[in-house]
C-alpha cells in the first residue's frame, strides 16, 4: 500500500502545474500579492567599476581567544581563511584577485561583470555565506586538535572603485594596514610574552612610538629583525588565477595489448594561487597585467 501511495504522489508530481518535471507555470503568473515585489529597492551598482566585497570576522578578538589561536599569528588560522577565500573563488563567477590578512578578506569582481545582474545584495551574501559555511566545513582540517566551540560570524560591505588605479590603491591601503598591525602585534605580545609585561603595560609602552621604535625593541631586546619574519605575516595573502602543469596518472588501453597501462599525463589547468609578496609597488602589476585587463 505504501509503494502505491508513493508511485501516485511521483505520478502528480510529475503533473502537477509548476512542477519541476512537469509543466512550469506561465511565466507571467499573477496573483493578487505580488503587488510586495515593488517594496524591493533596486540595488544595482554602477557600470563599468570594479566591485569589491570585503568581509570581516565578528567579534573574532573574542572567537580566536576563546578558540586559543597563538599569538601574534596563527598559521592554521591564516591558511583556513585563505582556503575559505580559495572556495569562494572556486564557487562564485567573475573574481580576479582576492587580498587577505588578518580576519579579513578582499574579493573583486571584474568591472564588466553581469554577474546576478550587479546586484550588491547577491554579490555581498553569497560571498559571505560561502566563506562562512566553508569555515566552518574546513575548520577540522587546520585545527585537528581544537573544537569548533561556536560558528563564527562574518559581515560585509560592498564598495565601487571606478578606476584601475582606485582598486590599487585600495588594495595598498589594506596591505599598508596588514603592515601597521602586524608590526604592532609582534612588538606587543613579544613584550608580553617574553618580557613580562601585562597587556595594559605593554599597551602603554608602545604609546606614540613609531615604526621604527618597533623595530628596535624588537631588534635590541628580542633579537628579532622584523624583516625576517614570514611574509604571510608581514604582507598578507595574494590569490590570483593561474595557469598551471598537473601530472596525472590515467588507465589507457593500447592497440593491440589487452591489458590497460598506467601513463602519466601533463594537463593544463587554471586554479587559485596564493602569493605572499608586495602588492603597493608596480612589479606586481606589471607581472600580472591580466588582472586589470579590459577583457579580462
Amino acid at each position: 500500500m505504501l509503494r502505491c501511495c508513493r508511485a501516485g504522489a511521483a505520478i502528480a508530481a510529475r503533473c502537477a502545474p509548476g512542477s519541476l518535471r512537469g509543466l512550469r507555470a506561465p511565466a507571467m503568473a499573477k496573483s493578487k500579492f505580488e503587488y510586495v515585489r515593488d517594496f524591493e529597492a533596486d540595488d544595482t551598482v554602477l557600470p563599468n567599476c570594479w566591485i569589491v566585497v570585503r568581509l570581516d570576522g565578528r567579534n573574532f578578538h573574542r572567537f580566536s581567544e576563546q578558540h586559543e589561536f597563538k599569538k601574534p599569528n596563527d598559521d592554521r588560522a591564516l591558511q583556513l581563511m585563505t582556503k575559505c577565500a580559495q572556495t569562494v573563488m572556486q564557487e562564485l563567477e567573475d573574481i580576479s584577485i582576492a587580498y587577505g590578512q588578518s580576519d579579513e578578506y578582499s574579493f573583486v569582481f571584474k568591472k564588466k561583470s553581469r554577474w546576478f545582474k550587479r546586484r550588491a545584495s547577491k554579490f555581498m551574501t553569497h560571498v559571505v555565506s560561502q566563506f562562512s559555511s566553508s569555515y566552518v566545513f574546513y575548520w577540522k582540517d587546520y585545527f585537528k586538535d581544537q573544537q569548533l566551540l561556536y560558528p563564527p560570524g562574518f559581515d560585509g560591505r560592498i564598495v565601487l572603485y571606478p578606476s584601475n588605479q582606485n582598486l590599487k590603491d585600495y588594495l595598498s591601503w589594506r596591505q599598508a594596514d596588514c603592515h601597521i598591525n602586524n608590526l604592532y602585534n609582534t612588538v606587543f605580545w613579544m613584550l608580553v610574552q617574553r618580557g613580562g609585561l601585562t597587556p595594559v603595560q605593554a599597551q602603554e609602552r608602545l604609546r606614540g612610538t613609531l615604526a621604527g621604535d618597533k623595530n628596535e625593541i624588537l631588534f635590541s631586546e628580542f633579537n628579532i629583525n622584523y624583516n625576517n619574519e614570514p611574509l604571510m605575516y608581514r604582507k598578507g595573502t595574494v590569490l590570483i588565477w593561474q595557469k598551471v602543469n598537473e601530472v596525472i596518472t590515467k588507465k589507457i588501453k593500447l592497440p593491440k595489448e589487452e591489458e590497460e597501462k598506467e601513463v602519466e599525463v601533463t594537463r593544463t589547468k587554471t586554479k587559485v594561487v596564493s602569493l605572499h609578496c608586495d602588492i603597493i609597488g608596480d612589479q606586481f602589476w606589471e607581472e600580472y597585467p591580466e588582472i586589470l585587463a579590459e577583457d579580462s
